[in-house]
């Protein structure tokens, strides 16, 4: 005990101020023969009161033996005593004390019992917690030495032989420099000298290599007490060594516990986690770890492998950790990445059927075992001398993660339980961690295959566009958007262009993205142009919100979205647009000029601000490039926007390259940068109708109408070669006519447009739109638009400034 441990009178000592510190000696009569400063803090009597009389004085040990002299043959048969006991006070209390009565021996078979304080205490490491620290303070020796004045060896317990290899008939009656010579018995008996001189108790950790050659070194701290007679004078010095090794070593692995918690948790990448995990076990308590991942874990792509569901088969692994003491891991057959198999025989085939670990602290290589039924692993476990290993599965629940093998090679000493203990505490945290990485990459797939489920596969632009497009899924660390695009085929040959952004990442904004799409081709169909669009579209949004809420008594979840949508027309070559939130789209004229178009920006989708959405038209050259995309194609938090979007036009300004190599080029990342967000691009190249495809006249809203349409139509169609579509494009352009003179004033408009299909189309003034009814045998009206919609491809309707436009196509190939 040093000077600064005090233990206050009248109050119940701490074990951890006096633990491992001598406190008294007594011979084989149970007479005290010696007495400790420590000793008198403890109980507060000083030498003179206790040296000579019983020990019984002190400790009556009633508890144990009715008698001293029961109590002593009870300490004979059993080489000593450890336990709580009674202990009193000089001034009458008593207290519970954890003590350890030890059998010291000297010359001429002649023994004494030192009595120390047991438990936790002040010594070198012993700062262990938990399952690992209470098993190696369970399994502590200690050793005893008692010199006199002149150093000389008196007394010595067995169990010192073990600390420093010197027999006790060697050690008695000599100094330990005459046993020991170097510098670390001189040190070691300077501290004994200063000890003498004060009459404390000090405490010395020193390293020492143990002379059986063993590979190791061990640790040991020593405790030096002085030992006082009833005068108080010294009469020596006791000596309390205690191998502290496995003290050391788990101080050291329960440093690496916490420091486990922070390198493997979090971390969403499986192989990097693996790979720290073996990282930490090498060359801690292991000198070659391997981690196998069961092949579901890294991608989420199957359903995970259950503990105890091992058949004829077993579950496909891949290496995913390696370390090794050696460079280059010579111990392992397979490198990271690379498949791993096992044989049905081996004990990891028991691991994974009981999910228990497997503990082999002598490593069987003998005939007939399973290394025989390996070669491989057989020559790599003979070449590299392992011969201890353990097994642990890596598990959360049920499910099997994978699994982690530990091995020793280098260092001689096998694998005990408190290894293993260390070795799952390890792999626990890396299987939270793992378990969680293993759920986000599921999800992961899960949203990306939904989304490019959702996404269309093919853009059909027909005569208005060429078409190329990219989506560029985000990393691991942020997931799957919502991000979609489409190029939709309209009436009259026009196309509607989309792209747009769900506000999130994961299941949730891919499944919106696919409600949102659907919504907008239903909205498309009816011919709205894009302001009108978005305004409904943003009604839709808000209504998912709102059908999305848990709560009736919380507001309406908040679903955003940004949007563009464009109505691009190859007859006048203009293209009709407008924006929710969204970028601009980026227009390159045939020369290779970029322009980004200066839009009302609108409000994102689902937003609530109740701003109309504008719309804006453009005049486009034939050959110009449209390029709409989303903000991850753009954005980076090392730039501003501006900077994307500079850099995006500069990519697509090449007039002369392909589209799908302009893709290609402006999608690649810049040097050095990851994508924080999924990135979608469209890029459409404008074509043109030529006026020999298209062909329209007027006529005065009278009953010859219908007449002079079916007139011109059949010329105009003569003119084409397309004469096999004459009968039924006179019935359709007879019927749409009669209906635009019958419910409607002012002139009426019919145009014939050839492209890949031939569509019809007669516009009136009058703003309602037809529908389709069912006529009933004895009416007489009602079956025109059902014969339209019996002899076209497809039918509909659509509003334009002052009316409305009624249209039909019809195939030139009429396979139906």
């Amino acid at each position: 005990m040093t000077s600064k441990d005090k233990v206050n009178v009248g109050r119940p000592p701490d074990a951890r101020e006096l633990s491992d510190s001598v406190i008294a000696m007594f011979d084989e009569t149970g007479t005290v023969v010696a007495w400790t400063q420590a000793a008198e803090q403890l109980v507060g009597h000083p030498a003179g009161d206790v040296v000579g009389h019983p020990f019984t004085r002190v400790v009556p040990f009633r508890a144990q033996a009715p008698t001293a002299a029961a109590f002593l043959e009870l300490c004979r048969a059993r080489n000593g005593w450890s336990g709580t006991t009674t202990v009193r006070h000089r001034d009458g209390h008593t207290f519970e004390l954890g003590l350890r009565i030890s059998m010291v021996r000297g010359r001429g078979d002649r023994v004494q019992w030192l009595v120390t304080v047991s438990g936790v205490g002040t010594l070198p490491g012993n700062a262990v917690n938990g399952p690992v620290g209470e098993f190696l303070l369970a399994s502590a020796q200690i050793g005893l030495v008692v010199r006199d004045l002149r150093l000389i060896c008196t007394w010595v317990n067995d169990t010192m032989e073990s600390h420093d290899d010197i027999r006790g008939d060697r050690r008695l009656g000599r100094r330990f420099t005459d046993v020991l010579p170097g510098a670390k018995a001189e040190a070691l008996e300077a501290v004994m000298g200063q000890v003498l001189r004060s009459g404390t108790t000090r405490v010395h950790e020193y390293r020492s290599w143990l002379a059986t050659g063993q590979r190791r070194a061990h640790s040991f701290a020593a405790s030096f007490a002085c030992l006082q007679g009833a005068d108080g004078k010294a009469l020596g010095v006791c000596v309390i060594s205690v191998d502290v090794t496995e003290r050391r070593r788990a101080c050291d692995r329960l440093a690496v516990l916490g420091e486990a918690g922070a390198r493997l948790g979090g971390n969403p990448d499986v192989m990097q986690t693996s790979q720290e995990l073996a990282d930490l076990a090498v060359p801690l308590f292991a000198d070659y770890v391997a981690v196998d991942l069961e092949q579901s874990v890294p991608s989420g792509d199957r359903p995970p492998f259950r503990i105890g569901s091992v058949c004829e088969r077993l579950p496909a692994f891949r290496r995913a950790g390696l370390a090794s003491i050696h460079e280059g891991v010579p111990e392992s057959p397979w490198g990271r990445g690379e498949p791993v198999p096992w044989p049905l025989t081996s004990p990891f085939t028991d691991v994974l059927r009981t999910g228990r670990p497997h503990l082999e602290p002598i490593l069987d290589t003998a005939a007939g075992t399973w290394v025989d039924q390996d070669p491989l692993r057989g020559r790599k476990i003979r070449e590299n001398g392992m011969h201890s290993l353990m097994v642990v599965p890596i598990r959360v629940r049920r499910v099997l993660l994978g699994v982690a093998l530990f091995v020793r090679t280098a260092d001689p000493t096998p694998f005990q339980e408190v290894d293993l203990l260390l070795a799952e505490a390890l792999v626990d945290r890396a299987a939270q961690s793992l378990d969680d990485a293993r759920r986000n990459a599921r999800e992961h797939t899960t949203a990306l295959t939904l989304q490019r489920d959702l996404l269309p596969h093919h853009l059909k632009g027909g005569a208005a566009v060429e078409t190329a497009s990219r989506y560029l899924p985000a990393d691991m660390d942020n997931g799957v958007g919502g991000d979609w695009f489409d190029v939709i085929p309209l009436s009259g040959a026009r196309v509607a262009l989309v792209v747009g952004d769900v506000v999130g990442h994961g299941l949730q904004a891919a499944a919106t993205m696919g409600r949102l799409r659907t919504a907008v081709h239903t909205l498309a169909d009816m011919d709205l142009p894009p302001d009108e669009l978005l305004a409904h579209l943003d009604d839709t949004v808000q209504r998912l919100a709102e059908a999305d809420t848990d709560a009736t008594d919380q507001p309406p979840a908040v679903v955003g979205a940004t949007c563009l949508y464009a109505v691009y027309e190859p007859v006048s070559r203009t293209c009709s647009m407008a924006r929710a939130g969204h970028p601009p789209p980026a227009i390159i004229d045939p020369q290779g000029r970029v322009t980004f178009p200066d839009l009302p920006s609108g409000a994102p989708l689902g937003i609530g601000l109740g701003v109309a959405f504008e719309a804006v038209e453009l005049e486009l050259p034939e050959g110009s490039l449209l390029a709409l995309y989303t903000d991850g194609l753009i954005e980076n938090g090392d730039h501003d926007i501006d900077v994307g979007m500079r850099r995006l036009g500069s990519a697509l300004a090449e007039p002369g390259r392909s589209l799908e190599e302009l893709c290609t080029s402006a999608t690649e990342p810049a040097p050095g940068q990851a994508p924080s967000d999924d990135a979608t691009l469209l890029l459409v190249r404008t074509r043109s109708l030529s006026p020999a495809q298209v062909a329209s006249w007027t006529f005065p809203n009278d009953r010859n109408a219908a007449r002079r349409a079916r007139h011109v139509a059949t010329r105009q169609l003569a003119e084409w070669g397309l004469e096999a579509l004459g009968d039924s494009t006179e019935l359709i352009v007879s019927e749409l006519v009669t209906n635009a003179v019958r419910y409607s004033t002012g002139p009426i408009r019919l145009r014939l447009i050839r492209h890949q299909v031939l569509t019809c189309e007669v516009s009136d003034a009058d703003p309602c739109t037809p529908r389709l009814r069912h006529a009933r045998t004895i009416d007489e009206n009602g079956r025109g638009l059902f014969l339209v919609a019996q002899l076209s491809r497809r039918w509909g309707s659509r509003s334009i400034p002052g009316g409305k436009v009624v249209w039909a196509e019809e195939a030139f190939a009429r396979g139906r």
